[in-house]
């Protein structure tokens, strides 16, 4: 099997959800530290992939002003992060796809080598990571080939996104040392928080 590197690889960055503990707020394009969060997730994994895909199911048109291709959950009454795994999969170009939501704007420099590591260490089909508690299930590295196995699950009205991983060999990806990459904005008392802590580059 011929080995992953980060050229082999598409970043979808998910920004299709509803934002309900934000009042409705498009996430991916509220302002932290003068920025969209969705900038600083770009920004931060633009340099270890060949390309990204953006998956939003709302402002399309704002999204595409970053430059990158703007897809949407075009399934019926698909929900989560599985949907927009589904679409990542049957539009990327590459042959493999790493998924993260726009929320998370602490993105090491190292996300996706440490998974590309996990995958080969492990000889397996889904690199998770897992932060040293619990696993992180909307960080993850997989192959465009896992598109049909993911569309018969969802086709079978199944949503969660745990079980489906049960099917496939899993490497779960050490980020203990970097547990801040998980911190996400739910809300705009964290937001606040994060800045004031000045963690963002």
């Amino acid at each position: 099997m011929k080995a992953v590197t980060e050229h082999d690889v598409t970043a979808v960055i998910l920004a299709g959800g509803r934002g309900s503990r934000m009042d409705g707020k498009d996430k991916g394009l509220v302002e932290l530290a003068g920025r969209r969060l969705i900038e600083h997730v770009i920004d931060a994994i633009e340099p270890q992939v060949k390309t990204v895909i953006i998956n939003a199911n709302r402002n399309r048109p704002q999204y595409s002003h970053f430059g990158y291709p703007v897809i949407a959950d075009d399934l019926e009454d698909y929900q989560g992060p599985l949907a927009g795994f589904y679409v990542a999969l049957a539009n990327a170009s590459t042959s493999h796809v790493v998924t993260l939501p726009c929320d998370g704007p602490l993105v090491p420099g190292d996300l996706v080598s440490r998974m590309i590591s996990s995958l080969s260490d492990r000889d397996a089909d889904i690199a998770v990571a897992h932060d040293g508690t619990r696993m992180q299930p909307v960080y993850a590295l997989m192959p465009t080939s896992l598109g049909s196995s993911l569309k018969a699950f969802l086709d079978a009205g199944e949503r969660k996104i745990d079980i489906w991983y049960q099917r496939h060999r899993i490497a779960l990806t050490d980020f203990s040392d970097r547990p801040d990459t998980f911190r996400n904005i739910n809300t705009d008392e964290q937001r606040t928080l994060l800045q004031k802590q000045g963690l963002l580059a």
